[in-house]
């Protein structure tokens, strides 16, 4: 089931989703990184975003974030969930719900990029993320 984010105890449980993931996938980037923005992203990214979770038995198991309507500002799933479908039935919720979508994903999260381009996302430039210095995709779906 999907259903947008209610209060401060599903915030805390997407934030160890995020937090869980965004280590194991990002391991070319150092986990102190992730860690100096924890605050940032609960107390400014998510308020600030649409958020949707990915309920099953109860329990929250992933999300994703959608901002100004057309940017996909993250998409996460617990990792004892991955590789289950959730991932594409976020995607196709949110495709659903909003017209062009739009997002930067790292060129070495391989896994991630062949995702979205297999949910139909196309890469449209490449681009330096300041902070970490790595290369980031810009991919774009267009209904």
């Amino acid at each position: 089931m999907v259903r947008k984010i209610n209060g401060v105890e599903e915030i805390n449980k997407v934030m160890k989703i995020w937090l869980d993931t965004t280590v194991a996938a990002h391991c070319f980037i150092e986990k102190e990184y992730w860690l100096e923005h924890y605050d940032s992203v609960k107390n400014s990214y998510l308020p600030n975003s649409e958020t949707f979770l990915y309920i099953e038995e109860n329990h929250i198991v992933g999300f994703i974030s959608i901002v100004n309507k057309n940017y996909i500002g993250g998409l996460f799933i617990d990792i004892e969930f991955q590789r289950k479908g959730i991932g594409r039935k976020l995607i196709e919720y949110v495709q659903e719900q909003y017209g062009d979508l739009s997002l930067a994903v790292y060129k070495d999260n391989e896994k991630a990029v062949q995702f979205y381009k297999n949910s139909g996302f196309k890469t449209m430039s490449e681009q330096l993320n300041e902070e970490t210095s790595k290369v980031e995709y810009i991919m774009k779906w267009v209904r």
